[in-house]
This record gives C-alpha cells, structure tokens and sequence, in this order.
C-alpha cells in the first residue's frame, strides 16, 4: 500500500527524532524509504514550514528537527491514533 503525503512527512519526523540530533539526508532517504527527488522536495517543503532545520558542518549537510516539528510530530501521531482506531 502506498503512503500518502501525511505519512511519508511522520516518517520523515520520526526517523528525526529517534536518531536525536542531526542526521545526514542520505539517511533519511534509506530510513524513509523514498527516492532522491522526492526526498528533495519533502526536505524543502519541511524546512520552508520551519518543522526542520538544515545544519551544515565541514562541507555536509544535515538535518535535525526543530521545536515546531517535536510539536507537529505529537499532534500528528494523536491524530493518526484516532484514525486508527476508527479504521480510517
């Protein structure tokens, strides 16, 4: 079954979260399980929405997840559980 937008955005948020920190975007592209150009958009569109942050050191990029995103992250699971458990 493919995951729509809300779903791929959580996995995004939660890989994020659960690695703590600052997490390379090649990472995020294995763990989310999406191809290079999706990945681009999806990461543009978060940081444009201030839910991630891009962090550059010597040269790499990565990525962590801001204090908007913690939040949207636990809005959004609330959500997901409630339509789960109405089977939606």
């Amino acid at each position: 079954e493919r995951r729509n937008k809300f779903q791929i955005i959580l996995d995004i948020l939660s890989l994020l979260q659960r690695k703590g920190g600052k997490i390379k975007p090649t990472h995020i592209l294995y763990g989310g399980n999406l191809s290079y150009n999706r990945l681009k958009k999806y990461l543009k569109e978060l940081e444009d929405k201030g839910l991630i942050q891009q962090i550059q050191e010597k040269e790499k990029t990565f990525y962590s997840i801001t204090d908007k995103g913690l939040n949207f992250l636990s809005e959004a699971r609330k959500i997901k559980e409630i339509t789960d458990a109405f089977g939606l």
